[in-house]
């Protein structure tokens, strides 16, 4: 598994084989900024500072420009890392997000 580090927060989680940013992310209980998911919307924006990532499938040009990746933006839905990744994600925040989990016995009570 590969090591994606987000700042600055400073939150370290590995990353499946195959595994987009954002859904590494969000299997660790992290939640950052998306919407679409699919590289459309440009709202989860990032900069790759050190490491490689590739697009499993295209990026639309109009959301991250040629120029803009070769500057270092990318599209942490869509951006698979390919080595360790580090990523700065800018003043947005990263959130944990608590799941619940369910009771061991899903049975109701009695006397309740």
């Amino acid at each position: 598994m590969l090591v994606v580090t987000v700042v600055p927060q400073d939150v370290q989680v590995r990353a499946r084989a195959g595994e987009s940013v954002v859904d590494a992310l969000r299997r660790h209980g992290w939640r950052s900024p998306y919407r679409c998911r699919r590289g459309g919307c440009g709202a989860c924006r990032a900069r790759l500072l050190s490491g490689r990532i590739r697009y499993p499938l295209p990026v639309a040009e109009s959301v991250l420009t040629p120029a803009e990746q070769a500057a270092g933006q990318c599209l942490p839905c869509r951006a698979v890392p390919v080595t360790d990744v580090v990523l700065d994600i800018g003043p947005h925040p990263l959130r944990a997000v608590l799941a619940s989990t369910p009771s061991p016995d899903p049975r109701p009570q009695e006397g309740l």
